[in-house]
């Protein structure tokens, strides 16, 4: 039976280091602040909002709710980024995306500062991933499944670790935060031939492959450490990883469970990354 890298227990973790740290501020005068910048009304951007919100409440950070409707110009909607650019009280921005169809969801992303695109989703904040740097912040499924690896106290240093997407969300930003650490990393994809023999011989595999189940017996071995990144649901309604979770878990030494595991991270990362942002242009003031 493999170990259970519960999320539960890496949100408390960073909870109580982001409250200190919030409390600190608050001593300097500096209330950390993020905005949440919605278009429409979609539900699970709504369902996003609302666990960013209680898990905000938790740990001292001010949101301000931001809500523009599905039929906002892309003027419009840039001159609201532009807004939270100039507003020194607020210390990151949360976009909210897919965008509708009416707007260049590049001109966009473009426009928010990479200090305060706290979900890695500018240019520049995904530069300061590749480049090492403080530029910005990564996308925060992917520090997600650091901060597990790092609590649990996986070290990728010198291991094998594969990567299973190349999306910029997960795939790229993950595998270039791992090779920070020091393993060696190696990214599978839809053209990948004969997947599961690369994928077998990984120490850390993380799975991020936007399918339900797609990762079964034949990619595992024993030992190995397996981060299931997706969040599927089924026609019954029941959330499900991309790695299927029965077949699986007998064979390797340690998986994050789907739910309640990076998934339930990600909202701390945000929350931590808008701390950071605060703490950042304290520094700069």
């Amino acid at each position: 039976m493999a170990t259970l890298l519960k999320g539960a227990e890496v949100v408390s973790a960073l909870n109580e280091m982001i409250k200190a740290d919030v409390a600190a501020l608050k001593t300097d005068g500096v209330t950390p602040t993020l905005a949440i910048l919605r278009v429409g009304e979609k539900p699970d951007d709504l369902a996003y909002e609302r666990g960013a919100l209680k898990r905000a409440e938790t740990v001292g950070v001010t949101v301000r709710q931001i809500a523009l409707p599905e039929t906002v110009s892309q003027e419009a909607l840039l001159e609201e980024i532009e807004r939270i650019n100039a507003d020194n009280t607020i210390h990151g921005c949360l976009l909210l995306r897919p965008l509708p169809k009416q707007i260049n969801d590049g001109r966009v992303r473009a426009a928010l500062l990479p200090e305060k695109d706290i979900d890695g989703i500018t240019d520049g904040s995904l530069a300061g991933v590749f480049t090492g740097t403080k530029r910005g912040f990564p996308p925060c499924t992917a520090q997600a499944c650091m901060e597990i690896l790092d609590y649990y106290k996986i070290d990728p240093a010198g291991k094998n670790a594969v990567v299973i997407g190349r999306s910029l969300v997960i795939g790229k930003p993950v595998a270039m935060m791992l090779l920070q650490k020091n393993a060696t990393v190696t990214i599978c994809h839809t053209r990948t031939t004969d997947m599961p023999s690369v994928t077998k011989r990984a120490e850390i595999l993380i799975v991020a492959a936007g399918k339900p189940g797609v990762v079964g017996a034949e990619y595992v071995s024993a030992g190995q450490t397996v981060l299931d990144v997706g969040i599927n649901f089924t026609d019954e309604g029941k959330m499900v990883g991309d790695a299927d979770f029965a077949a699986v878990e007998p064979i390797v030494g340690a998986i994050t469970p789907v739910p309640g595991g990076v998934g339930t991270v990600t909202t701390s990362v945000l929350m931590a990354h808008v701390v950071e942002a605060a703490k950042r242009a304290l520094t700069r003031a």
